[in-house]
């Protein structure tokens, strides 16, 4: 008996521990905005990602050159322009490409989706036209994610801000170039991004953008999805964590540090863009409140690099508004 009371202790000593170390995980952590030397191209709907050290902040609305960010040096410079426009898409870095794949181009409010898979060759700053997107697979702001060279594309909207809000889920085989409908999401939504971790896609934020009202059209911009999706690549099924988004915000960052991941800004129907920061243990499934962004945005995206997230460009209003400033969330 006394042996038993003993373990029981030690297994909530550690469980204790593990959750103030939990809680403590990011302490001392904050948001601030850095002063590069050159410039970024304010932007937003547009990809920001990470390529061998580098910081790439690629696309948005309009067309407008690719703008390189080099952490070691704290400075951006400037290559070639997007070959068009192209915007409301996650970029996926497979060797030695950047691949778009569910993505939009055109003017509001009825952008159309890309008939084609697009490449980009950072080394060369390069672009190159790939592989048709099968008709019925073919949508924008969708989550895209790469796991054992297939690209996973979940969600989107088919016909820019008026229809089509979808839950479809798909695969593109990078070795075979082959398409498989795969599955449909729990929920529908656009204007996000999906994250990978281990071997589950975790599908966060976004909105219904096909809803609108006889007089708001603009309705959708309150219409977001506060369920957190999740897709198990080796059970191949679906499940809604219980735990839903605390603020529920479209088109927000999110980015996988660990075992959290964190989730910050987004656009809603209010005014201003949001700044709150959560952090969503893998392990628990709880969130937590972290410190605010210094400048509320949307419609860009995060990159993980060195204990430190970064966060460029977007926009800090609800629609449009485009913004060149770089945040870094870290403890120094």
């Amino acid at each position: 008996m006394y042996i038993k009371r003993l373990f029981f202790l030690l297994i909530c000593t550690v469980l204790f521990a593990i959750n103030i170390s939990s809680q403590n995980a990011f302490e001392g952590y904050e948001w601030k905005l850095l002063e590069p030397s050159g410039e970024a191209v304010g932007r937003h709907e547009n990809a920001f990602f990470e390529y061998k050290g580098k910081f790439y902040l690629l696309g948005g609305r309009g067309v407008k050159p690719v703008n390189v960010y080099d952490p070691a040096t704290n400075s951006w410079e400037t290559k070639g322009k997007t070959p068009f426009e192209i915007h409301h898409f996650q970029a996926v870095v497979y060797q030695d490409a950047v691949y778009f794949v569910g993505a939009m181009t055109g003017k509001y409010p009825k952008e159309t989706p890309l008939e084609n898979i697009w490449m980009y060759y950072p080394e060369k700053d390069e672009w190159k036209k790939g592989d048709m997107i099968p008709e019925e697979m073919r949508r924008g702001g969708a989550g895209a994610v790469l796991y054992q060279d297939k690209i996973y594309i979940i969600a989107g909207i088919e016909l820019g801000h008026t229809s089509g809000c979808s839950n479809r889920f798909d695969c593109y085989d990078l070795k075979t170039g082959e398409w498989q409908g795969m599955t449909k999401a729990p929920h529908v939504r656009d204007h996000f991004a999906a994250v990978l971790y281990k071997d589950k896609i975790y599908c966060m934020g976004g909105r219904n953008t096909s809803v609108h009202h006889p007089n708001n059209f603009a309705a959708f911009f309150a219409a977001t999805v506060p369920q957190v999706d999740v897709y198990d690549l080796v059970e191949n099924k679906w499940v809604t964590l219980k735990e839903d988004l605390p603020v529920p915000t479209a088109a927000g960052g999110t980015v996988l540090v660990g075992n959290s991941i964190l989730y910050f800004g987004g656009e809603t129907g209010q005014d201003k863009a949001h700044n709150e920061t959560f952090r969503l243990n893998l392990d628990t499934h709880q969130w937590t409140e972290l410190m605010p962004l210094k400048i509320g945005r949307h419609g860009s995206a995060a990159v993980f690099y060195k204990d430190k997230v970064y966060i460029a460009a977007g926009s800090p209003n609800r629609g449009g508004g485009n913004m060149n400033s770089i945040e870094v969330f870290s403890k120094e």
